[in-house]
Order: structure tokens, then C-alpha cells, then sequence
């Protein structure tokens, strides 16, 4: 479904600013692969992420989602394919409109508009049935204003709107860490769910060692650029934060990890 080949991104080349965010990465995601992501600052982590949005060029290298070549499109061509969420819960919906409106905008995303009345009971009907997955009480409120819920709120909508059209890749850019930890794991939930349930092609990151372990069937460890660690299946079931500790300092010459890794 995502097939990232040996993608390569220079920050102010040539400058005494410069920065390789990525050397010649590599990465395959098959249908349903769910892929937590993890790593210290300035890994490498988003700006893969932003490479496979579109966000910017890639200096080299190839970008393909389900077959089809997405190296040379713009972000706003790329966005067919993908959902995404990212950290500030403020981003991703329209304040100033309610939840119902802002479920249909994403409902619709892509589809021809008409003069027909905004949002029909059976529409209705349907967001009712998708917000109830959140466990949050949104699926009584479809008429309140999204900016008068909490952050955690926003994020578990934006997280319901991003994949209403069953995207073809679904990138979760370290949705929860705005989050307080109650707030965060509910979230993480409603991740798990929505995924499962509609057998979605994802990546997330995370600074979260705990959660990159307990979610995901597959789990990427990145380093200056690079994928140093690339384990699933029961191999994966069975890590420790100990042994990925390990393994980065294996990698990073003892150094540690930065402190959000392990104080979360």
C-alpha cells in the first residue's frame, strides 16, 4: 500500500544550517499494516511523514501509495489518498462550526456539491453511529460548536473525520501527545477500533515507547535519518521499552535517548 524508496531530504543545502532529515530511507507497508513509529528528535520521524503527505519535495528518490507514483504531486493532489492527524488538537476541524458540519465537509471530501439542503437525516444518522465508536458522548452534541470541546475531543473527531472515506494510508503524526494521559489512552483506543475495523494502512508516530510496543503490528525505530529497527509479529509482542532502549543506545554510540522518550 506505501512504498517509500530510498528517499532522501537536505534541509538549507549548502548553508551552515544544512541538515540530511533523511538518507536513503526505505519502507514497505502492506494492506493493513499498522506501523508505530519511533525515534528521538530530529530522527527523521516527521519529515518522512511530511514526505509521504507532500508537504515538500523529496531531493530523491520515489513515493508510491496502492501503485500508483506520488513522488512529483502536490500535497493537494496527494490528499485522495490519505488521512492524516496531527499533534495540535486545534488542528483538523473548524472551530466555529459544529460537529455535524464538520463531519459532512470530511463525508465529502472529494465529491461533486450540489444546491441540495446541508445535511440530510440520513447523514445524520450515520455521524450519530460513527461518533459513538469515541466512547466521548459527541453523538449527542452533533449541533455544538467543536470549539467549545475539550482538546482531547477535537483530537477523537479529527482522528473520525480523517478516516470517514476509508483513506488509502492513514498517518497519525503523534496524535496524542498533547494529551493528558487519560485523555490520550481513550484516543488511542478509538485508534485501535476505527483501524481494526476498516483494516487501514497506518503509520504513527510516537516519542511514546510504551504505546510504539502495545499498538501496531509492526514497529520502526529511526535514527539521523535512517530505519535502524524494523520488527513485528511475535518478535514485536514480546519488546520491552528496556530492549528498545538498548537499541538505541547500540546505535547512537551510548548516548541516550532524549528525555520525552523516557519519561513517557
Amino acid at each position: 500500500m506505501l512504498e517509500i524508496k530510498s528517499i532522501s531530504k537536505t534541509f538549507n543545502a549548502g548553508t551552515v544550517n544544512e541538515k540530511k532529515a533523511l538518507d536513503r530511507l526505505s519502507l514497505s507497508l502492506k494492506e493493513g499494516d499498522f506501523v508505530t513509529v519511533i525515534g528521538g528528535n530530529g530522527a527523521g520521524k516527521s519529515t518522512m511523514l511530511n514526505a509521504v503527505a507532500g508537504v515538500f519535495p523529496v531531493d530523491e528518490g520515489s513515493i508510491y501509495i496502492d501503485g500508483t507514483d506520488v513522488t512529483k504531486l502536490a500535497e493537494h493532489r496527494r490528499a485522495k489518498y490519505l488521512g492524516r492527524v496531527f499533534q495540535d488538537p486545534m488542528t483538523g476541524t473548524a472551530a466555529s462550526m459544529q460537529i455535524e458540519e464538520n463531519m459532512a465537509l470530511a463525508s465529502r471530501r472529494g465529491a461533486a456539491r450540489t444546491l441540495r439542503p446541508g445535511i440530510t437525516r440520513k447523514e445524520r444518522d450515520l455521524y450519530k453511529e460513527q461518533l459513538k465508536i469515541l466512547d466521548l458522548g459527541l453523538e449527542d452534541r452533533l449541533t455544538a460548536k467543536v470549539g467549545l470541546l475539550s482538546g482531547g475531543q477535537r483530537q477523537a473527531l479529527t482522528l473520525l473525520m480523517a478516516t470517514l472515506k476509508k483513506p488509502k494510508l492513514l498517518l497519525l503524526d503523534e496524535h496524542t501527545a498533547a494529551l493528558d494521559p487519560k485523555t490520550a489512552a481513550k484516543v488511542l483506543d478509538a485508534t485501535d477500533r476505527i483501524i481494526s475495523r476498516d483494516n487501514l494502512t497506518t503509520l504513527m508516530i510516537t516519542h511514546n515507547m510504551k504505546d510504539a510496543i502495545r499498538h501496531g503490528n509492526r514497529l520502526v525505530m529511526m535514527y539521523e535519518g535512517h530505519i535502524i529497527y524494523d520488527v513485528s509479529g511475535e518478535e514485536k509482542e514480546k519488546l520491552k521499552v528496556s530492549d528498545l532502549m538498548q537499541k538505541f543506545e547500540e546505535v547512537s554510540g551510548g548516548r541516550f535517548a532524549n528525555d520525552r522518550m523516557i519519561l513517557t
